[in-house]
This record gives C-alpha cells, sequence and structure tokens, in this order.
C-alpha cells in the first residue's frame, strides 16, 4: 500500500511525463504516441516505475526501448519542470502496461 506522499508526486511525475512526450513526440520519439498508464513511486521517492501504453505501434517492445534510450534526456527535462517540488529527481524504469491486452483476453475468454 502506497503512502499519500507517493501517490501525490507519482501523480506529478505521471502528468508531467504525459507532457513531455506530448511536446516532444515528433522531435524524439518519431511520432509514436506516448500515455503514461501508471507512476508507481517506491517508499523513498526514489525511483519512479512508469507504465506506458503505446497506440498503433506494431512493435511496442521497439519503442519501449528508444525511450529507455532517451532516458537520461527525460530525467532532465523532468527535473527542470518538479525540480523545486521534491527534494530529489527519482530514477525512472519504464514498463509496457499490458492491462487493456489483458482486459479484451479477458473479455474474449468470458464470451467463449
Amino acid at each position: 500500500m502506497s503512502s499519500i506522499r507517493q501517490e501525490k508526486v507519482g501523480e506529478l511525475v505521471k502528468q508531467e511525463l504525459s507532457i513531455i512526450f506530448q511536446r516532444n513526440t515528433s522531435i524524439r520519439f518519431d511520432g509514436i504516441f506516448i500515455t503514461v498508464t501508471i507512476v508507481r513511486m517506491s517508499p523513498d521517492l526514489g525511483l519512479a516505475k512508469v507504465f506506458l501504453s503505446f497506440l498503433v505501434v506494431k512493435e511496442p517492445e521497439e519503442a519501449l526501448k528508444k525511450i529507455q534510450r532517451e532516458g537520461n534526456w527525460i530525467r532532465k527535462t523532468l527535473a527542470g519542470v518538479i525540480g523545486k517540488q521534491v527534494r530529489r529527481i527519482p530514477e525512472l524504469h519504464f514498463y509496457i502496461d499490458d492491462s487493456l491486452d489483458y482486459y479484451e483476453a479477458v473479455e474474449e475468454a468470458l464470451k467463449s
């Protein structure tokens, strides 16, 4: 169970990362439509697990690798935005959010 502080910082990181991806998608990420679905913070607020969803992408693993290569730039950009609001900028670990695929699989199983 996460604390209120973890949830607040997680939501802040989620909002700001969404804006960063939205503004820089054509420049840095080859026009990939990236959605930040969930951000889970560690108890010490030093690590953020960022779950991403990619729309209209044939190879989500390749898109994830592209984002991981840009991880340092993303963290520095995030630091410029939230640096005054948090004590330290969390390390970002990116994952593919497959909850929609799981939901669709369950839905199909229930139909049959």
